[in-house]
């Protein structure tokens, strides 16, 4: 597939997903920029490490700034964004490869927790 091709496709799941597609996007992009970052690490790349980390930082920033204060459990979600961002920074800041896997798991434990939310929607509870 040409890359003109893809980008089209690309944006035109962005524009027809739904709010809870959206949402697994942003933590799926979050992975992949963690695991970019891991890369960038090991080939001792700080530049592009310094460059995903922050892609990442922005993501978690975005599903903090989206979250519904109507919902009491918006502020367990809240402290956990927290936590990974520190991570985030801290894996930045210190080039340390844990503080990256600690913000990589407790990212994939909300994506997939997330999958099961959506998945149950759709089965109606």
């Amino acid at each position: 597939m040409d890359p003109s091709a893809l980008n089209a496709y690309q944006r035109n799941a962005i524009l027809t997903a739904s709010p809870a597609e959206l949402t697994l996007m942003l933590y799926e992009g979050a992975i992949k920029f963690c695991n970019m970052a891991g890369m960038a690490m090991e080939k001792e790349d700080f530049e592009k490490r310094n460059t995903f980390l922050k892609k990442a930082q922005a993501i978690i920033v975005e599903l903090r700034s989206t979250l519904d204060h109507k919902y009491p459990v918006w502020e367990d979600f809240d402290r956990v964004y927290e936590f990974i961002h520190s991570q985030l920074l801290e894996a930045n800041i210190h080039n340390d490869k844990d503080a990256l896997e600690n913000a990589l798991q407790y990212i994939r434990e909300m994506r997939d927790t997330w999958k099961e939310v959506m998945r149950l929607n759709r089965q109606g509870g």
